[in-house]
């Protein structure tokens, strides 16, 4: 990269508490991500500034701190649009350390710089981690799903595949004009029409080779240089057959024709959302919505991506990190849309899950567990009207895609899980100091808190002191324990199941009381017994396992559980 130095590494809290947020890093222990944040370097770009080119020798992988990336193939095609949390740059250093793709900034952005050869290092401790960035390593997996893909795209029109109302322009326009339209929407074509009727498309490629490259004036009419009466299919056509028709004429476009009338185009990026539903494409698209109906439809998507995921073999504590990655996306974007809507909040403020989010172990359905720290300067009389509507438009829109409200009423919206920090320490300090069941109960489910987005040094050490507390109140966890056995395993006096006897669900198991969570109260007991085990239940019990605080007979069981 040209005119850009590297110039200042990581602040290391700051580093180590984003990408424990952001999966794959989520995957590495804590002690591995403080080391990276001792060799990190922070790269500060200008909206419009290039930050890798085409060829370039890449010093390391690039992660999205602030802003965003678009990153440009050679044919000058906008190949991907990268947000906060996306890395960069894993071709180049699982290939021969060159960029295959240029990358601009389309905003002011910071990116974390991670070093080659700690990427590498970390690649080969870490086989989960290294499968994020190398899809390789899974084809094994996948070649089972090759039929099902086809299958898949034999059984859907075009019509259901395509987007539609398409961006048209008029061919006597300038190629300037027809180009900053394709800029403005982020798109890598634009079709061509006159009365109505599709004459021809305009890609940018086209650009780059037929104005650019030819040198040809801007102001160039469009029909000079498009590809005219381009190959069309039928909103009826098969998704199969659109697909052979792309891959035979090397097309990443398709227009769609309905009685002479233009109804849609095809892109190659649809064919892919519709053969894998991957967290990627959800968290980018999420991130693209400004309504909770657009937003519902796209979160609709994740018990498709969970099948996929289960297909592939990959493991259950590994599907749940994924799955909430997806959740934490749909939080944030509608926090942003909230403050979009609302101005700026008063006083600075972080927003936090818990249960099922918070120990990053969702899957296809569950409410949502969420609560509001504000800063010191919060006051009741000044701020209270802008943080109650800011919480209910977020849990109006969590609910609207999916995630119920809680029955409980552990979420923002409710004022007791609204409140400045001190507040919250005193809410801790009482549940240890004074363990009645009720207060047991609150303090395990806030064990498990996680910073979705806002000012996290409302939270850093808060945690820590509250598990460090009850490390040395043995009468709190004696509650936890009791706590703990009162969920007993849904076993008769034979060792058959027992099942529920009356009500709406007799004859039927559980799971969640009887099962899920017993595991949950435990890693959550071994974590009050040692407070540097890792915040996620998976981790925690093996972890727990290797330090002794749990039984080589207890941790054996439950790496089987896990």
């Amino acid at each position: 990269m040209s005119g850009t130095d590297y110039a200042s590494f990581a602040d290391k809290g700051d580093f180590t508490d984003f990408a424990s947020h952001r999966h794959p890093f989520d995957l590495l222990e804590m002690a591995e991500l403080e080391t990276l944040s001792k060799v990190t370097s922070v790269l500060d770009v200008k909206e419009g500034e290039a930050i890798v080119e085409v060829g370039q020798r890449l010093p390391g992988l690039y992660l999205i701190r602030s802003g965003a990336v678009d990153l440009i193939t050679p044919e000058n095609s906008l190949l991907l649009h990268l947000n906060v949390g996306n890395c960069f740059g894993e071709r180049a250093m699982l290939g021969n350390g060159e960029a295959p793709n240029s990358a601009v900034a389309s905003e002011d952005s910071t990116i974390y710089v991670i070093p080659k050869a700690e990427f590498k290092r970390l690649i080969q401790l870490y086989p989960s981690f290294h499968a994020y960035f190398d899809s390789s390593l899974v084809k094994k997996s996948t070649k089972a799903q090759a039929s099902d893909t086809t299958a898949s795209l034999i059984a859907i029109t075009v019509g259901e595949l395509m987007t539609r109302s398409p961006i048209t322009v008029s061919p006597d326009v300038p190629v300037t004009e027809a180009a900053k339209i394709m800029g403005e929407n982020k798109i890598s074509c634009i079709l061509v029409t006159e009365q109505n009727r599709l004459i021809g498309i305009l890609t940018s490629g086209d650009l780059t080779h037929r104005v650019v490259a030819a040198s040809r004036p801007l102001d160039t009419p469009v029909r000079e240089v498009m590809t005219a009466d381009p190959y069309t299919l039928g909103p009826d056509a098969l998704g199969f057959d659109a697909m052979m028709a792309m891959m035979e004429r090397a097309h990443t476009h398709l227009p769609i024709v309905d009685n002479g009338q233009l109804v849609g185009i095809l892109t190659n990026t649809n064919l892919v959302r519709r053969q894998a539903v991957s967290a990627p494409f959800l968290i980018r698209d999420l991130q693209r919505q400004s309504d909770f109906e657009s937003l519902a439809k796209i979160v609709a998507k994740v018990p498709q991506m969970l099948a996929q995921l289960v297909g592939s073999g990959v493991d259950a504590h590994n599907i749940g990190r994924i799955v909430t990655n997806v959740t934490d996306s749909l939080t944030r974007r509608l926090v942003q849309m909230a403050e979009d809507k609302m101005g700026p909040a008063p006083v600075p403020y972080l927003w936090l899950a818990c249960g099922s989010q918070g120990r990053q172990e969702q899957t296809g359905v569950s409410d949502q567990d969420n609560c509001l720290i504000l800063d010191e300067s919060y006051n009741e009389a000044e701020h209270g009207d802008w943080f109650r509507a800011f919480a209910q438009y977020v849990s109006d829109g969590l609910d609207a895609s999916g995630f119920y409200y809680c029955p409980g009423e552990m979420m923002a919206t409710n004022p007791r899980w609204c409140q400045p920090a001190s507040v919250w320490r005193g809410y801790f300090d009482k549940w240890i100091d004074k363990p009645d069941p009720m207060a047991q109960m609150l303090a395990s489910v806030m064990f498990d808190l996680r910073p979705i987005v806002g000012e996290e040094s409302l939270f850093r050490g808060m945690q820590q002191e509250t598990l460090e507390k009850a490390k040395k109140n043995s009468i709190f966890r004696a509650h936890m324990i009791a706590n703990s056995l009162n969920h007993t395993p849904p076993l008769s006096f034979f060792r058959g199941f027992a099942l529920i006897r009356k009500g709406e669900h007799k004859d039927t198991l559980d799971l969640k009381l009887n099962g899920i969570v017993r595991l949950s109260t435990l890693p959550a007991l071994m974590r009050s017994k040692e407070p540097s085990l890792p915040p996620t239940p998976a981790k925690r019990l093996l972890s727990a396992k290797e330090i002794g605080v749990l039984s080589s007979a207890g941790g054996a069981g439950s790496h089987r559980c896990l």
